[in-house]
């Protein structure tokens, strides 16, 4: 298959080339087979002289929030260079030399806020997941590309309007959310964490020093969600016009997201491996080719109140790529 879509096509020798993947939560074995992504990563590592594996740090408490048990999670589930044939990279995106905020002055992102490692770099190669979402209806190469390349200021951008909202009942005032709160927008009264969301500049440092959950994101509608993921999306490839790929497994299909820390179930049958250069054909394609096998739409059976379309539709209407596509089976 990589020979004959080429999809690899676009690395050349001297590219710097961000693998994009997730590498599961703790808990979770939906995430794409090790062996089978070294396939590909040992292709690309045969095309350039500098490649590496990377996904960004989560916006809620786990392992995954902090980059060191990140990377120690990413090899204990067997991305290791053995495997793989590349070095795992997960950036800090609380320190200032690792975040980039890239103008594209869209409808709902003005400015979005990516970790700088896939911004500078030379191609990027998304290794996508297709399964379900409770936000998105599915998720394939848009959400791992415009969620998955934030950092964590640009997540909670997608999820909500900025500032978290304190569960009081979940609040034991530690006062861990203070400390490394930047712009004091957070102060205890009655023993209870309260957000000035006048002051909150949406860093999300809060969430993560929560150790209660007290610090919550009710998350805007599925819709303003998607629509942000396909701007976000934008934003990621801004300056990658004919430097990027997009490889989805449609295998495993789970009801939700890889990034829960449990099993859930599976909704459809295998369908097999997609590859595009177009992020927005690939989605659709991997949408319908598994809805034709459930002879059904399996995520809107799943997740009846969200619609997967309105991520492809705006994506397409911001020039990200095409709903359009030619599907050739090997």
């Amino acid at each position: 298959m990589l020979d004959a879509s080429n999809v690899l096509g676009v690395i050349q020798k001297k590219d710097k080339v961000a693998v994009k993947m997730h590498f599961g939560e703790e808990g979770n074995t939906g995430f794409i087979n090790p062996e089978y992504a070294g396939v590909i990563t040992k292709e690309i590592a045969k095309k350039c002289a500098s490649a590496f594996l990377s996904d960004t740090n989560t916006l809620y408490p786990g392992r995954r929030i902090k980059s060191d048990e990140h990377k120690k999670l990413a090899l204990e589930h067997g991305f290791t260079k053995e495997v793989t044939g590349l070095d795992v990279i997960i950036p800090d995106d609380t320190k200032k030399e690792n975040k980039a905020e890239i103008e594209i002055n869209h409808r709902l992102i003005k400015t979005a806020k990516i970790v700088r490692l896939f911004v500078d770099a030379g191609a990027i190669i998304a290794i996508n997941h297709f399964k379900g979402h409770i936000l998105t209806s599915f998720g394939g190469a848009l959400k791992n590309l415009g969620m998955g390349c934030a950092t964590r200021e640009g997540k909670l951008a997608q999820h909500c309007d900025v500032a978290p909202h304190v569960i009081k009942e979940n609040c034991v005032a530690c006062g861990a959310c203070i400390k490394v709160c930047p712009s004091a927008a957070i102060q205890l009264i009655n023993k209870k964490a309260v957000v000035d969301k006048a002051k909150c500049i949406g860093c999300a440092n809060c969430i993560g020093a929560c150790q209660t959950m007290a610090m919550f994101v009710f998350t805007e509608s599925g819709i303003a969600v998607q629509e942000k993921i396909a701007e976000y999306s934008l934003a990621v490839l801004r300056d990658k016009e004919n430097k990027s790929g997009f490889i989805s497994f449609a295998v495993k299909i789970n009801k939700e997201c890889d990034c829960w820390n449990m099993e859930n179930p599976r909704i459809a049958p295998d369908v097999g491996i997609l590859a595009s250069n177009d992020p927005v054909s690939i989605d659709k394609a991997s949408l319908d080719v598994v809805n034709k096998a459930c002879g059904k739409d399996i995520f809107k059976a799943a997740h009846p109140n969200q619609d997967g379309m309105v991520q492809l539709r705006h994506a397409q209407e911001i020039g990200l790529g095409s709903l359009d596509y030619e599907l050739i089976t090997l």
